[in-house]
């Protein structure tokens, strides 16, 4: 298999041309069409600040299915207290910021970049870019951030300034976009943390079957 490189031109190399680790085409921009290209084909960015973009499909796929969701004890009980209050795209810039500032282990950087930031605040405004948010206090202390296309939710990044105020956020987002037909929530790459929220690995193929029947095709 070999790794492509984009220009200007508007395209994606079919995404069985992945490489092993996933990684399917450099270069190219952070257009708004092509990131509406890139996510309708079940493909997403991921690059460090030094580097030029990088095209992602892996296989398997990390996902969740919202009726798999797994809640446990603590969190119900966290749930049905007024400790944090929940709410939905009221700070999209300041969630993105977190998400850019949270340390990750073996990170050194981040691969939220400026044009990053500047891509998806667009997508926000176009309605396609989303936030959960988690609030203590009046304080923003968690929340997580994605791209909504049709009834697929590609989750990006989340953060937590408070113990379970990440986690907070997610199971209220899921439990919400599962009431609005919401089919898969993309995790993209395994942690161990959304494991344990019910998300699991299945094959690219059956990935991208789901995607295909459930995102609309855009008029322009």
């Amino acid at each position: 298999m070999s790794l492509y490189i984009l220009d200007e031109e508007l395209w994606f190399p079919d995404v069985e041309e992945a490489l092993e680790d996933g990684l399917l085409a450099i270069g190219g921009d952070l257009s708004i069409e092509r990131l509406f290209l890139a996510y309708s084909k079940g493909i997403f960015p991921w690059f460090n600040d030094d580097e030029i973009p990088m095209w992602w499909c892996p296989d398997p796929r990390f996902v969740l299915f919202p009726d798999e969701l797994k809640v446990s004890k603590s969190m119900q009980q966290l749930l049905k207290r007024n400790t944090f209050d929940f709410r939905i795209n009221t700070s999209f810039s300041e969630v993105i910021y977190q998400c850019r500032q949270t340390k990750r282990k073996d990170q050194d950087g981040t691969w939220i970049t400026n044009d990053i930031v500047e891509a998806y605040t667009q997508l926000h405004h176009l309605g396609y870019a989303h936030c959960a948010e988690t609030w203590l206090g009046g304080k923003l202390v968690g929340g997580l951030y994605g791209i909504r296309m049709g009834n697929i939710f590609f989750g990006e990044s989340m953060f937590s300034l408070e113990s379970n105020a990440s986690k907070f956020a997610f199971l209220n987002y899921v439990q919400q976009l599962q009431t609005e037909g919401v089919v898969l929530i993309d995790c993209q790459v395994y942690t161990p943390h959304l494991e344990s929220l019910g998300a699991r690995m299945i094959a690219r193929e059956d990935f991208m079957g789901i995607i295909s029947t459930n995102i609309p095709i855009r008029s322009n």
